[in-house]
């Protein structure tokens, strides 16, 4: 499975097309669709994306619950009919959809901020002030040592 960490801003372009940071496209290599799924956040004014193998994965959670339940069809409805495959042109970018950009309000720049499975696409100024509470938020959390840390069997041997 893909991992993505870290940080980009990317120029988006009149189209809606944005290059998908390299080291993004990198982990996704091995992918058989060359591209990304995306879907607006359900918690966040952010888009999110992965590869479609963390899709499947999210997919299959949710056929863990009551497929009668509300709970499951509002989460599929959430992700799985929001979702949008985007596949890489020649130049690594992948073209963004209208609806998709309005839900981040992003329009000529987009920070791309890896999340370990997946990865979210902010308008940049949402993303400075996301940033700033959830450092501070950490950092609370932390002090008051509310942060969970479980090893696993793997862990104890390194």
């Amino acid at each position: 499975m893909a991992f993505f960490i870290s940080r980009f801003d990317n120029k988006v372009d009149k189209k809606g097309r944005v290059s998908v940071p390299a080291s993004f496209r990198a982990e996704l290599a091995a992918q058989p669709f060359a591209g990304i799924v995306a879907f607006p956040s359900p918690v966040l004014n952010a888009i999110e994306a992965c590869g479609m193998d963390r899709l499947k994965e999210i997919a299959a959670q949710l056929d863990t619950m009551n497929p009668y339940g509300g709970s499951r069809g509002a989460f599929a409805n959430a992700v799985l009919t929001k979702s949008h495959q985007l596949s890489f042109d020649s130049e690594g970018r992948v073209g963004l959809p209208e609806r998709l950009l309005k839900h981040a309000g992003i329009a000529g720049m987009a920070t791309f901020a890896g999340t370990g499975e997946t990865f979210h696409i902010w308008n940049p100024s949402a993303y400075e002030q996301f940033e700033r509470e959830a450092e501070a938020q950490a950092g609370e959390m932390a002090a008051r040592g509310e942060l969970p840390w479980h090893k696993t069997i793997g862990d104890a041997a390194q």
